[in-house]
């Protein structure tokens, strides 16, 4: 094989140039990272994710769940923007009893992204989706360990106040979020009577609320795929109609009687 006189292959360089864009086989980094934070409950991971949105100019990518209620956090941006949002996604965490690990990956390789489950046409959508709404509502998260007490502590919140349950999440070791929508008040209401009922039932592990989340929060929750607008569809019926011909027959018209109209006499 032969070599250049850096010692590179024609190989490598083809690589190089692949994986960098640039003919000359110089490396042009990646200018973006991602930082990643753990925790062991789903609601303290959502508002970590909250905290690290709402601390800088960041975009959540998703979670990542690997069983016994360890979950992930990721966020993707500049270099001091992921930072900035793991630093405060950390002292979040670390408030909450529920801190894990943390790490920034700067200017990750394009091909590292494949690791993550949410895959990489959810990052490309993230990419596009720069603007980032402000919702006017608050999301509640109730945890519990063992399904009967989040199903119970569920139906109560429902029943005391005008809230939506959208949806509820398992992490593994018996831990479930039952994820409720509404109004701020709406919202501390149920969840104060949801932890009385999971209480009482079996054994309650998180709650938090979090107020005006930013549209990226909301599209990361299953809550989302429950608030999307249908667009009225079509109604498709299958109407199966056979065309048959028919003989043109030339019906006679009535005869038309002659009508005599008084002439009007000049004077």
């Amino acid at each position: 094989m032969e070599f250049y006189k850096n010692g590179s292959s024609p190989q490598n360089s083809i690589i190089q140039r692949d994986v960098y864009g640039d003919r000359s086989g110089e490396r042009r980094p990646n200018q973006t990272s991602l930082g990643l934070v753990s925790t062991l409950s789903f609601p303290i991971i959502v508002s970590t994710a909250d905290a690290m949105l709402k601390a800088s100019g960041v975009t959540l990518i998703g979670y990542e769940k690997i069983g016994s209620g360890q979950c992930t956090a990721i966020v993707r941006g500049s270099i001091a923007e992921v930072r900035i949002a793991v630093e405060a996604g950390v002292q979040h965490a670390q408030q909450e009893g529920q801190f894990l690990s943390s790490t920034v990956i700067p200017r990750p390789f394009p091909n590292l992204e494949v690791i993550f489950p949410i895959g990489s046409h959810l990052i490309e959508q993230a990419r596009q989706n720069d603007d980032t709404r402000v919702s006017n509502q608050s999301i509640g998260l109730l945890e519990t360990r063992g399904f009967p007490a989040m199903v119970g502590a569920a139906d109560a919140m429902l029943k005391s106040a005008d809230i939506q349950l959208t949806a509820y999440e398992t992490i593994g070791d018996g831990l479930c979020t039952a994820i409720i929508r509404g109004a701020v008040a709406d919202v501390a209401m149920a969840l104060q009577v949801g932890i009385s009922e999971a209480q009482r039932i079996g054994e309650l592990v998180a709650v938090t609320v979090i107020s005006r989340p930013l549209e990226d929060l909301e599209r990361s929750l299953p809550v989302a795929s429950c608030l999307i607008e249908e667009q009225p569809q079509p109604l498709m019926l299958p109407v199966n109609v056979k065309e048959t011909e028919k003989e043109l027959v030339e019906l006679p018209l009535p005869a038309l009687e002659k009508l005599q109209m008084p002439l009007k006499k000049e004077p």
